[in-house]
């Protein structure tokens, strides 16, 4: 087992750890521990672990130089790098003359530097006990994650994805920071293409699963919303058997419900039906205040106000509640945990130069996200509702439906609309179709005309929604708006 490490007592990843995941022998002398692993030169700790990957446009390779001089000890390369480092070749069978005198800074040559790291996680996960839980779906994944890893402090020692590292690269990352203290891993596990929850499954070993919903991010990758049904649904079937394994399912997709055949866990049904374990109504939008529900589990009635922005949020709630009653929290810790306020990732309310309300939400764009931020805007005070729309990316054959669909509920929420990008058009026309005056419709394709025309007619009063896919950075629009803090 790896040793303590001697200033804090805890097990941590260790250069024998390292070795024996790449089946070389481990001597006694290699207990150099690795606190901290980093793919960016530039995030690189005291200690850590470098891994250098070659890119499309930028090759891991060409930094090696540049973490060692902020501190990394070891870096893993899969081919030479500039520099007079010393190397150890991890392609061929170690001998003892090779593991004399491992000082840092040092380089591991492999293979391949993304299996190598992966071979590593999994290695890693297999030492340390610990509760694990995956999060899937195609929208409010990060969100749930804050929130749960939010609740679950309040009693456990919890490490979470830090930002999007949810994918076959950031995973492994994220499972390389666990120690000996930790008692539960909350892993965000992102899906592009089939397979890949399965693998990172492989890798975290996750006792606990939560699936969101199934929406049409990614269809233009996936090609349907089966296919990403199939994609999610690896998680609930790599769960280990009840009672160990527990899927937590979102009763009011009838996509996410109907996975409740394709696994052994024990299921966990959330939603707003009565028919779910843990369920909810008389959802309220308190604007910038919050949302307030009652919430429902086998005979107890709570009543609950969280500072989570817009009635979208109860479904967050409701995920962050069924692990946390799951893994034994009591009502006092949920609670509390769920009310610290700190989830809130992606939509920001911020103050205009002119003082107007902008509920930036322009981290990205699906359907249903954009639906719940116009939502959000219906319960805003303010002369004037404007809504900003962008472009939304990766929607594939359901593009045109679902921006004539977000141009419908524009019409109704919206008083103004300015749509920005080409597939933005679709919005503006659906929404002409739908009743709004032509002159409430301002269509742009560049940034700057958009920025001008807020700016000149904003006013103090008025509320406005900016929202958008990451592609577009509309974030730029937020920032040219936003008053000096």
């Amino acid at each position: 087992m790896p040793q303590s490490n001697n200033k804090t007592g805890q097990i941590v990843l260790k250069l024998a750890d390292l070795l024996e995941a790449l089946n070389q022998p481990c001597p006694s002398q290699t207990t150099a521990a690795i606190p901290h692993a980093a793919i960016d030169s530039r995030q690189v700790e005291a200690g850590a672990l470098f891994i250098a990957i070659p890119g499309e446009k930028v090759d891991g390779h060409d930094f090696v130089g540049d973490a060692f001089s902020r501190g990394a000890s070891f870096a893993l390369i899969q081919h030479e790098v500039l520099g007079d480092f010393k190397t150890l070749d991890l392609r061929k069978k170690l001998s003892q003359t090779d593991l004399d005198g491992l000082d840092a800074p040092l380089c591991l040559l492999v293979e391949n530097t993304l299996t190598a790291l992966q071979e590593i996680a999994r290695f890693w996960r297999n030492k340390l006990d610990l509760r694990v839980v995956g999060i899937t779906g195609s929208v409010g994944k990060s969100t749930t994650k804050e929130l749960t890893a939010q609740a679950l402090q309040s009693r456990f020692r919890t490490l979470k994805n830090f930002g999007n590292l949810n994918n076959e690269i950031g995973l492994p990352l994220t499972i390389l920071g666990l120690r000996s203290d930790h008692e539960i891993a909350v892993l965000e596990m992102g899906f592009y293409v089939p397979g890949e929850i399965d693998f990172l499954c492989q890798i975290a070993k996750p006792q606990i699963g939560v699936v969101t919903n199934i929406g049409t991010v990614h269809a233009e990758r996936a090609g349907s919303q089966e296919a990403i049904a199939r994609g999610k649904a690896e998680l609930v079937q790599a769960l280990p058997p009840a009672p160990e394994g527990v899927a937590i399912l979102n009763y009011d997709d009838i996509r996410v419900r109907e996975m409740a055949k394709m696994t052994q866990a024990r299921v966990f049904f959330y939603g707003l039906s009565p028919e779910a374990d843990l369920w909810a109504d008389k959802v309220e939008g308190l604007g910038l205040d919050g949302i307030r529900f009652r919430l429902h589990y086998q005979h107890e009635t709570l009543h609950i106000h969280l500072p989570l922005i817009g009635r979208h949020s109860v479904h967050t709630a409701l995920r962050a509640t069924a692990v946390c009653l799951i893994e034994g929290l009591n009502w006092q810790e949920i609670i509390k945990g769920l009310q610290a306020g700190h989830a809130q990732l992606r939509l920001v309310a911020v103050r205009s130069k002119c003082g107007a309300l902008i509920l930036d939400d322009t981290y990205n764009a699906s359907p249903a996200s954009t639906l719940a931020a116009l939502n959000l805007l219906e319960e805003m005070d303010g002369k004037q509702h404007i809504a900003v729309l962008g472009d939304m990316l990766e929607l594939g054959q359901y593009e045109r439906q679902s921006h004539e669909m977000i141009g419908l509920r524009t019409a109704e929420v919206a008083d103004i609309l300015l749509t920005f990008g080409k597939r933005a058009h679709i919005i503006a026309k659906s929404a002409r179709n739908a009743g709004m005056p032509a002159n409430a419709i301002l269509e742009f394709d560049e940034e700057e005309p958009l920025v001008e025309w807020l700016k000149e007619n904003l006013t103090p009063q008025d509320s406005l929604l900016i929202k958008g896919s990451r592609g577009l950075r509309m974030d730029r629009i937020t920032a040219a708006l936003e008053a000096e803090q």
